[in-house]
């Protein structure tokens, strides 16, 4: 994929008992549309293994790693925050100023908020980006928004160190196993 980490996904916060497949999901989004790691924050560090599980049978590279403070990740963190939030500017409006940014060089943190979302997330971020201004999954955004940064280029990635591979057919399942 691209040399250094440019997309990292925040996953900021973890309600357990009602987190454990969204969080896992907002995982896999991240990997399958084009994210370059995820960080999960505080309780969410529970999902780790599920993440990186997908990552070693299907594919990389992905990196996982986990934060006790993902506020101060946010703040520490240097290049474009992106927080997705049905409460932003519409997707459509910022879309390409985003992308010119990461087009030359800047990373990008993509925050996804579990809960409520303290207000200086708000504040911190250089982009709140709204998706739709009605409620939604926070799994949907992240995939609507990262379909937009790479404006569909991601769908045709090749998966590096893949044991299996999901074989394309219009019925039934396959999957077979790479050698």
């Amino acid at each position: 994929m691209r040399g250094t980490p440019d997309v990292t996904v925040l996953r900021l916060g973890h309600r357990p008992g009602r987190d454990e497949r969204m969080t896992t999901h907002v995982g896999l989004t991240a990997r399958a549309l084009g994210a370059d790691r995820i960080v999960l924050s505080g309780q969410g560090v529970s999902r780790r293994g599920a993440i990186e599980d997908i990552t070693d049978r299907f594919g990389g590279p992905f990196a996982v790693e986990g934060t006790d403070d993902g506020e101060k990740f946010l703040e520490d963190w240097e290049g474009g925050i992106v927080h997705l939030t049905m409460y932003g500017l519409e997707i459509q409006a910022v879309e390409q100023e985003i992308r010119d940014r990461f087009d030359v060089g800047t990373p990008l943190l993509v925050v996804v908020g579990a809960g409520k979302v303290p207000f200086e997330i708000y504040e911190r971020s250089t982009w709140n980006v709204a998706v739709t201004n009605q409620p939604h999954s926070e799994v949907a955004s992240l995939a609507v928004f990262l379909d937009r940064l790479f404006q569909g280029t991601q769908l045709d990635r090749e998966w590096e160190d893949a044991d299996h591979e999901v074989v394309p057919q219009a019925v039934g399942k396959r999957v077979e196993q790479r050698d």
